[in-house]
């Protein structure tokens, strides 16, 4: 059975909005999301909510297409 494929595939690679970003994920689990915030205050609040319940990592600052700290510093978005 085929899968219906809708319209072309992706050619563009995909760019991160600039902001403050960490991974949450579950206990257990391989895979995670990325959490997004304006300001750096806000990413800590984030980061003491969602610890009580998951695994949160700091990935770091994205500012005109590359990592500015954190996790993945120096690095290019995409």
């Amino acid at each position: 059975m085929q899968k219906n494929q809708r319209g072309r595939p992706v050619t563009k690679p995909i760019e991160l909005k600039e902001g403050y970003y960490l991974e949450v994920r579950s206990k257990g689990s391989n895979s995670g999301h990325r959490v997004r915030r304006e300001s750096k205050a806000e990413i800590d609040f984030a980061i003491r909510q969602y610890e009580k319940s998951k695994i949160v990592t700091y990935l770091g600052q994205v500012k005109d297409g590359e990592w500015v700290d954190g996790k993945n510093k120096g690095k290019k978005t995409s």
